[in-house]
């Protein structure tokens, strides 16, 4: 009897151990609710998670956990929210961005795995994934997870739903997304814009100007909206229409440079490149140094050959932000065009001095080398880039145009055979394959019939207008045996080039090479490049440029 009682005793003792061990952390969350009831700073916040945490750490039975993981969940997002508000706020441009973003995504992710049903949080996951750098398949799983939970509110779920619909690459079932939130949130605006883009890149115009007619109905002052809608426009060639829309969106924001900015973009569309000009200069009075702004007065001054004016704006944008690589590479184009090529090149390897791996600034390279007649040059840094990126089109392209340049057609049909393979094609590649078949001098290259059906595509591409291209053709004719069409497309050709030396346009020059090839083919002679020699026609054969 005496050893039962004394073992009950012993087992009481225990018991009692075991619920005092369970529950040790009681202390500290009651600390942490207490700090959370009096909280009025964020230190205050930080307070309640470092205590919540603590009890955890040293055990709650069941009840008090779950407490104690919500209140730590709710705290967590509550910091985080902090954080997330100053990397909307701040953007990519801060330096301490992603920091900020770091901090609240720590913290977001910590409390997701606490409460994993915590809409709020997944959203913020979502939203800081979706910005510039972030973690899009992250983004989506937050998404999905929110989109479980049971009791959303509607507008919750119709933001959710936008936020995937963004992700979705494909446009179908962006459509059906889209279609949930508009049903779910009927009087918001943002649905039936989202929903209006996607039924223009469907290709569904009248469903597209009906999103935009009701979202503009819903809230005629939304910007965004009316920015939209004029894109929708002028892509479907309404540009008065589109014009009328970036008016009503100025009046919105008459301090923001983006209605003014897609003015002149609208402008240069419809011709009018005074327009445009003008439209671009009230934008720099309001933010006279705006790279985007001055990057696009520096392409319209290009275009309209004012190339100190051109390099004038650029330089602006370049002492500001010396990595925008858009300024520096048409800055280039423009001295290449003023035949400072050694000015180039200098600078050219001075950038690559910082940034060695810069396979833009590598492919530019070795395109100015093919231009300078380096085409061993040219070909070495080709064949450093592919040795990285074995599917480098554009790099296999070059490398194929300075191939030719050295008489190795061969290996410039291979490389040329791939590129096409693993790209769009282009007028270049398809113009100076074609070219290639057609005319080199080893008789196992020679393909007249493919090089027919190649030219004609590069044709097709750059609607008959360029003269070296019709040359091509008409070389591929005179190779498949048909001189009549040779001599017609070569005729062609001259009258073309002719024209373009009429305007002052930067046409092909190409005039004494292409009488040549017009007089070999009224011989009945397909025309032969000299294996030593390359492409006779040179550059001017090759539509690549740095």
């Amino acid at each position: 009897m005496v050893r039962s009682v004394t073992g009950l005793l012993l087992a009481a003792c225990v018991l009692v151990s075991l619920a005092r061990a369970e529950n040790e952390g009681l202390p500290k969350l009651d600390q942490a609710l207490e700090a959370r009831l009096l909280a009025t700073h964020q230190r205050d916040v930080t307070k309640v998670v470092d205590l919540c945490r603590e009890a955890l750490k040293m055990g709650l039975e069941e009840t008090h956990a779950r407490f104690a993981k919500s209140l730590l969940a709710a705290s967590l997002l509550e910091r985080a929210s902090l954080a997330a508000e100053t990397t909307f706020a701040k953007g990519p441009g801060d330096p301490l961005w992603p920091n900020y973003r770091s901090l609240a995504l720590k913290d977001l992710e910590e409390a997701v795995t606490h409460c994993p049903e915590l809409p709020d949080a997944l959203l913020l996951i979502a939203r800081l994934n979706l910005l510039a750098d972030g973690d899009r398949n992250r983004a989506a799983e937050a998404i999905g997870a929110a989109l479980k939970i049971e009791g959303l509110d509607p507008p919750d779920r119709a933001s959710l739903l936008l936020m995937g619909a963004e992700i979705e690459e494909d446009n179908a079932k962006k459509l059906e997304m889209l279609d949930k939130a508009v049903r779910l949130a009927p009087e918001a605006a943002e649905p039936l814009r989202a929903r209006a883009a996607v039924h223009a890149a469907m290709g569904k115009e009248e469903s597209a100007a009906a999103d935009f007619a009701k979202a503009i109905a819903l809230d005629p002052d939304d910007l965004d909206t009316h920015e939209n809608q004029a894109r929708f426009l002028a892509e479907m060639g309404q540009f008065d229409r589109a014009l009328v829309s970036l008016d009503r969106a100025r009046a919105l924001a008459p301090r923001s440079v983006v209605p003014l900015t897609m003015r002149a973009q609208v402008h240069v569309q419809m011709g009018n490149l005074d327009a445009a000009l003008h439209d671009l200069n009230q934008a720099l009075v309001l933010q006279p140094d705006h790279p985007i702004v001055l990057l696009l007065r520096a392409t319209l001054y290009h275009e309209t050959r004012k190339p100190d004016a051109a390099l004038a704006d650029l330089n602006r944008v370049l002492r500001r932000e010396p990595d925008f690589a858009q300024a520096r590479r048409l800055r280039w184009i423009i001295l290449i065009g003023e035949d400072k090529l050694d000015q180039v090149v200098e600078e050219m390897e001075a950038q690559l001095k910082k940034t060695p791996d810069d396979q833009t600034i590598l492919i530019q390279m070795a395109m100015l080398c093919t231009a300078r007649r380096e085409p061993q040059k040219a070909i070495d840094i080709y064949t450093s880039i592919l040795t990285k990126t074995p599917d480098n089109a554009e790099a296999l392209e070059g490398r194929a145009n300075a191939m030719l340049g050295i008489g190795k057609h061969a290996e410039a049909i291979a490389d040329f055979e791939k590129a096409l393979k693993l790209a769009e094609p282009d007028s270049g590649t398809l113009n100076n394959l074609a070219w290639v078949l057609a005319t080199s001098p080893d008789d196992e290259l020679r393909d007249g019939r493919r090089a027919v059906e190649l030219a004609l595509k590069a044709c097709e591409l750059t609607q008959y207008g360029q003269a070296h291209i019709l040359s091509t053709l008409a070389a591929a004719y005179a190779e498949s045996g048909d001189f009549k069409s040779a001599v017609e497309w070569s005729k062609k050709a001259i009258e073309l080039d002719k024209k373009d030396e009429e305007k002052g346009d930067d046409g092909d020059n190409v005039g004494d090479a292409l009488e040549k090839e017009l007089q070999s083919y009224r011989d009945g002679k397909p025309w032969r490049e000299r294996l030593s020699e390359g492409l006779e026609a040179g550059p001017e054969r090759q539509t690549n440029r740095p």
